[in-house]
């Protein structure tokens, strides 16, 4: 039959007839049905549909093995914090996820103490917290992979060079607490420099994020944690640009001394409550 705007959808649907796997035909489906409502409530001129076509074109351009600007596009439209929450539906009183983010990499592994601001300096801070489940019981030897950005905005993997900072790897200890040092994490803009940032400028919209440490916990008969937390009376908690913030993961911090140097520093408990597998 002749392919028309009228029947477009019902065509490529068909299509799709002697598709075996359900769950692709199912997304498929979804996917097709949608997008052709879109272009047949829009109406998009050819011309605009290419500039489509290039801003995805040169999404996928820049990235790399560093940035990955598909990640950064899904958080700036909301897609990567709907999909948390859909697949992280929480029964009890587990600590809530949110976004992984474009900059987590591998890290090193460090021991309980050790400080992970190896080439930035900046307030010193101790990041503390046990990690227990919804029983209150300890999570003894629970793996604790942390990243964060400087007091220049920047992640270690944005700077081009090899060095790993401000990221690490530690083990809850038996009674399933933890504890690093760090550098007071700040409130940063998200990389503008690609398609995304033109976006976000065409949008009308600032790409700065509120400041926070990310968090990822994982421990054998629990399912896999990813988190952040925020700091409190952070100017962007309420406009964060990926949409990730949320109140039970805001926390304030105190003032303090180190134990080990005996110098001022910042305070930042975070204790973590992991759901059962």
């Amino acid at each position: 039959m002749d392919f028309n705007e009228n029947n477009a959808t019902e065509a490529v649907l068909n299509s799709f007839a002697r598709i075996e796997d359900k769950r692709l035909k199912q997304i498929m489906n979804s996917i097709i049905t949608h997008l052709h409502q879109v272009v047949k409530e829009v109406e998009p001129t050819e011309e605009e549909w290419m500039k489509a076509i290039m801003f995805l074109t040169k999404t996928g351009q820049k990235c790399d093995d560093r940035r990955q600007e598909f990640i950064l596009l899904s958080d700036v439209l909301g897609v990567s914090m709907l999909l948390d929450a859909i697949n992280n539906r929480k029964s009890n009183e587990e600590t809530e996820t949110t976004v992984l983010g474009p900059f987590h990499a591998p890290s090193v592994k460090i021991n309980n103490g050790d400080n992970i601001a190896k080439t930035v300096s900046g307030e010193n801070c101790i990041v503390s917290g046990k990690i227990t489940d919804v029983n209150n019981q300890p999570v003894s030897g629970a793996s604790i992979e942390v990243w964060q950005s400087g007091p220049d905005g920047l992640y270690d993997v944005q700077k081009g060079d090899d060095i790993v900072d401000l990221r690490a790897t530690l083990e809850t200890l038996e009674d399933g607490s933890y504890m690093f040092r760090t550098v007071k994490p700040q409130y940063y803009p998200i990389p503008v420099d690609g398609p995304v940032g033109d976006l976000l400028q065409n949008l009308d919209r600032h790409p700065f994020r509120p400041a926070h440490i990310h968090f990822m916990v994982k421990s054998k008969g629990y399912k896999d944690l990813v988190t952040h937390v925020f700091i409190d009376g952070d100017k962007y908690l309420e406009s964060d640009t990926v949409f990730a913030v949320k109140k039970s993961l805001i926390r304030k911090l105190e003032h303090g001394i180190d134990d080990e140097s005996k110098e001022k520093c910042l305070l930042l408990n975070f204790d973590i409550v992991m759901e059962k597998e």
